[in-house]
């Protein structure tokens, strides 16, 4: 007979030729999507010092443009990932892509920094809700085999594709047509993914089932409050109402989500599994990494710029050497560990971040070239530590557990992310309104140090 069609679980596409056909064009779409949310977590680093002058930012302020989006697509993409699975994988995917896109807009327009912020947490919702539904439309439509391992290594490679393009995007554009542009770049890459996924994926009815919002609620304020919390005492006094009431929020908060995850039937994150040593280990390591990368790469661009008086576009030149080898490690990885095995190739990822964060702390690097030594070490440790960490998380888990164990790890390196930037600022602000960049520096050693020690505890012993 001619071209039958056949049904996967959350899409149909006719047979043989046409499947074929619209699958490439659906992971095409999918892979633009995840492309636009790296893009989105590197590309407003570089344009920071910008969006600082013009709307008349203070450090403090200035970190919530990054935390903002981090707290809300952290706290959110466990809950995403849940809304995916309870409702029509598609309409999840075009719903978080269309309020992607709409906060977008709002970023670009936003004419203060309350505004700007508000939009941001609203970008990091819709990243939340449109990342995890394009990976599980991307595992549905590409069983197991070389045609899932294909797609997911198509994945992988748009994903460090995207964060080089961020870091070199973000230069140019702040420098040329403003930072509003790092923004409105979204909407016209939004509306060919939507045209494209409406095109190629086709939903079928939903699977039903509860999610957690309790709990994403409750886990989100928590992590919102005690960011804010950390970045409001160097300015407000660490014995303010401000600071305290802010600490002492997000704690009640997080024992809330703990008692809530302990009774929900069907849970945002079973507790019962941090009760494995490897797991929670290698947890804690990517809270740490998570922390010190995000913190880096927010406080290099404006230690390039207000320091060493770069321009953006120079910044972003000087940058690639990083997003160079945070991609080129990743790739590397496998063969580092076959070689050597995880747990040693992890330490030796951890040792270059440290020395990579503690060259810059000592001013060695003034000069564009001197900029390449460091920032190759720490774009090598980068690189390979999240690929080891990961490998580390999920070794114990079992296949049915393959999604919520990866999702605790994202979740893990995002959370840890938004808190690791708020110690960092709290310990780099001063009474100047340039930070104290060595401090904050010093600190990214010392996170990373933290994680070196833990990662050679027997707990990340290879079995």
């Amino acid at each position: 007979m001619a071209d039958q069609s056949r049904t996967y679980d959350g899409a149909v596409v006719p047979g043989a030729g046409t499947r074929t056909a619209r699958r490439g064009v659906a992971l095409t779409a999918l892979a633009a999507a995840q492309f636009m949310v790296v893009l989105d977590s590197t590309i407003v680093n570089v344009a920071l010092p910008s969006i600082r002058d013009d709307l008349g930012l203070s450090p403090a302020s200035l970190s919530w443009v990054v935390d903002g989006y981090l707290v809300a697509f952290g706290g959110l993409l466990l809950l995403g990932g849940r809304l995916a699975d309870v409702f029509r994988r598609r309409t999840v995917f075009l719903a978080g892509l269309a309020m992607f896109v709409a906060s977008s807009v709002a970023c670009a327009l936003a004419t203060t920094g309350p505004l700007l912020i508000g939009a941001r947490v609203l970008h990091g919702a819709g990243g939340a809700v449109m990342a995890p539904a394009a990976l599980s439309i991307v595992m549905t439509l590409f069983p197991d085999g070389p045609d899932r391992a294909r797609a997911l290594g198509v994945w992988g490679g748009v994903s460090g594709a995207g964060g080089i393009a961020g870091v070199l995007l973000g230069g140019v554009l702040s420098q040329t047509l403003g930072w509003p542009w790092i923004f409105l770049i979204n909407v016209p890459v939004g509306v060919l993914v939507a045209m494209a996924a409406v095109g190629s994926v086709r939903s079928l009815p939903a699977a039903g089932g509860a999610f957690d919002i309790a709990g994403a609620v409750t886990v989100t304020l928590s992590m919102a409050a005690l960011a804010y919390g950390l970045v409001s005492g160097p300015q407000e006094g660490w014995t303010s109402w401000i600071t305290l009431g802010a600490l002492a929020v997000g704690l009640v908060a997080l024992v809330a989500f703990l008692g809530i995850e302990r009774r929900a039937a069907g849970p945002l994150v079973p507790l019962q599994v941090f009760a494995r040593a490897r797991l929670s280990t290698a947890n804690t390591i990517m809270l740490l990494v998570g922390a010190v990368t995000v913190g880096m790469f927010y406080f290099l661009p404006q230690y390039q710029q207000l320091v060493l008086g770069m321009s953006p576009i120079e910044t972003s030149l000087a940058q690639l050497p990083i997003a160079g080898t945070i991609t080129g490690g990743g790739l590397l990885a496998p063969r580092i560990a076959r070689a050597v095995g995880i747990r040693p190739a992890l330490v030796g990822g951890l040792v270059s971040l440290v020395v990579g964060a503690l060259w810059l702390a000592m001013r060695a690097a003034t000069t564009f070239a001197g900029l390449v030594g460091p920032f190759l070490l720490i774009g090598a440790g980068i690189g390979v530590s999240f690929v080891y960490v990961t490998s580390l998380a999920v070794a114990d888990s079992l296949p049915s557990e393959a999604g919520l164990v990866s999702g605790l790890v994202n979740t893990t390196r995002q959370m840890g992310g938004a808190l690791g930037l708020a110690t960092m600022v709290a310990v780099a602000t001063g009474d100047t309104p340039t930070p104290h960049f060595s401090a904050a520096f010093a600190a990214a050693a010392a996170l990373t140090g933290l994680a070196l020690l833990l990662s050679l505890t027997p707990a990340l012993r290879e079995r």
